[in-house]
């Protein structure tokens, strides 16, 4: 019962964030130099009921690989309204494996960034909502580990 409510409560959250055209938090540059940011889970860190599905844990792999770049974009599941301060703080716990809008954007971001795109370009995007077009298991699929 406790769990129905909770995800009652935050999908009104994201319905009227959704309403009101509000961009959650990011960055608008990378990381201060010297920055000690927490990490992005690790590998290793990488199992239990949250990493049952491939696409799970290689999106924390490019997670890994785009980390500055995550800095820079907002998440649209609203969690900066539990204190997070763009899509990078979804990978350094297990919130993203549980979050399809955590994941989707992550890859596209990540297949964004091997074209070329800039961090604003690839918020711009997300901002657009492309990332929503994002197939989980074709995603991972196509990444190299």
């Amino acid at each position: 019962m406790k769990k129905t409510s909770l995800i009652a409560l935050v999908l009104a959250f994201a319905v009227l964030a959704v309403a009101q055209g509000d961009v959650p938090a990011f960055h608008k540059a990378g990381p201060p130099k010297g920055a000690k940011l927490p990490p992005i889970l690790a590998q290793d860190q990488l199992w239990g009921a949250s990493f049952q599905y491939a696409y799970q844990k290689k999106a924390y792999l490019v997670a890994q690989k785009i980390g500055n770049v995550l800095y820079q974009l907002p998440c649209y599941c609203y969690c900066d309204r539990m204190g997070h301060g763009s899509l990078r703080t979804c990978y350094e716990s297990t919130h993203a494996a549980n979050c399809s809008h955590c994941l989707k954007e992550a890859y596209y971001a990540y297949f964004q960034t091997k074209q070329g795109k800039t961090a604003k370009q690839i918020r711009e995007g997300i901002i657009r909502g492309d990332w929503k077009t994002i197939d989980l298991a074709q995603a991972a699929d196509q990444v190299k580990e």
